[in-house]
């Protein structure tokens, strides 16, 4: 007698939230306090700036190399494992002594924060079929938000504990009671596949040839994060040029109109579970492609570049929660392994925007920006319609099998 599919309670779901956002939270504490790690620890700026490409570096191993083991290990075991090590890592960057030794932790931490990409598929995996979306939704806000957030509370805890350590302390500590907190709640669950570690890196590309999907909607997430990611990377030059002329901390509040965005996750899995996938897609497309016009116009009015943040936000997340529900379908016993494909992608579609943002800032100013912004995002509209092309000729080519079948 085989037991019940585990079932995700509410609570048990926001402590999963809860932790991604903590766990890819972290690697952007830096970013607001380099000036102050630079001074503290006797660095330059470049220096201490050198931690930010350490974090994202890092990351992008832990997705390739370490996620995949979500389908050879326990994964709450293993995902325990990475958060507890990932906040040993901060807390070796809160004790930091010189810029070596907090290079050293945020690599650890950038490293093994990746059990945030353990948790997604793994809520994928204890939810219902019909409630799948918004597992993954609801997870998956708490990462975004974690990532939102992280600056600000990063400034805050600065000011309060009067160090730029501080964050890193209070988040260490934070990390291992949820982790431990997970232990308790979550099941424990059976690996789904046997093979080494060679066969299941090998495994990434069999499964990107053999899915056809899965490559088009890892360029569509791909695109699309690069669009809103030269926003984020030229926002801050913007808002602190006339006629906004914002400090750090009123900048950091703006980019807190983001979070509107983010908490729009949960309900883009809803809309998947309802069977409106395609139809969530198709508006995540062009919501993506006519925020930029709000962004644009957000060049000379914060009111529209507030509205421009949220929209895009929202826009981004309904892609991205549809192509993440589409891709775990793909192979059932291989979801770990195709979120990491699916998210190495994600990431470096990241990476390239804020470069090319950063370019384009320089090249043409804020018109620059938005003309690459809206560019990629109707490039992320070609590869959707191709995407279309191929789950129609899927679903055909499964309607003639199924015939084949009925007629034998």
């Amino acid at each position: 007698m085989t037991s019940p599919r585990p079932v995700l309670t509410t609570p048990v779901l926001l402590l999963m939230a809860v932790a991604t956002g903590l766990c890819v939270g972290g690697n952007y504490f830096n970013q607001p306090l380099l000036d102050s790690i630079a001074e503290a620890l006797g660095t330059s700026r470049s220096a201490a700036a050198s931690t930010v490409t350490v974090a994202q570096v890092a990351y992008a191993l832990g997705l390739l190399f370490l996620v995949p083991l979500g389908d050879m290990f326990p994964q709450r075991r293993l995902a325990v494992m990475l958060m507890l090590v990932a906040a040993a890592g901060q807390g070796l960057s809160g004790f930091a002594p010189g810029i070596g030794v907090l290079v050293a932790g945020t690599a650890i931490a950038g490293l093994f924060s990746v059990a945030a990409q353990v948790l997604v598929p793994f809520a994928a995996t204890l939810a219902t079929p019909e409630h799948r979306g918004r597992a993954v939704g609801t997870v998956m806000s708490g990462l975004l938000v974690g990532i939102l957030v992280a600056r600000s509370v990063a400034g805050i805890l600065a000011e309060i504990g009067n160090s730029w350590t501080t964050v890193y302390r209070v988040s260490a500590v934070a990390m291992v009671v949820v982790a431990l907190a997970l232990w308790r709640v979550l099941p424990a669950t059976p690996p789904t596949v046997r093979q080494g570690y060679g066969s299941t890196l090998r495994s990434l590309v069999t499964l990107t040839l053999a899915h056809p999907r899965l490559r088009t909607r890892s360029i569509l997430g791909a695109l699309s994060f690069a669009s809103v990611s030269a926003l984020f990377s030229t926002m801050a030059f913007l808002l602190s040029d006339p006629p906004f002329g914002l400090d750090d901390l009123q900048i950091g509040l703006v980019g807190l109109a983001g979070v509107a965005g983010a908490l729009g996750a949960t309900a883009a899995g809803r809309l998947v579970d309802r069977g409106y996938g395609p139809r969530a897609t198709a508006v995540g497309v062009f919501t993506l492609v006519a925020s930029w016009a709000a962004l644009a116009a957000g060049g000379t009015s914060l009111v529209w570049f507030v509205v421009g943040m949220v929209v895009v936000d929202l826009a981004l997340n309904l892609v991205h929660i549809t192509n993440q529900n589409i891709v775990y379908a793909l192979d059932p016993d291989a979801r770990s392994r195709v979120n990491s494909v699916y998210m190495t992608a994600y990431f470096v579609g990241a990476a390239s925007g804020s470069a090319l943002g950063t370019a384009a800032w320089t090249a043409g100013g804020w018109s620059g920006v938005c003309v690459l912004g809206v560019g990629l995002a109707l490039l992320a509209g070609v590869v959707w319609a191709f995407d279309l092309r191929i789950a129609a000729r899927m679903r055909v080519s499964s309607a003639s099998a199924a015939g084949g079948r009925a007629a034998a």
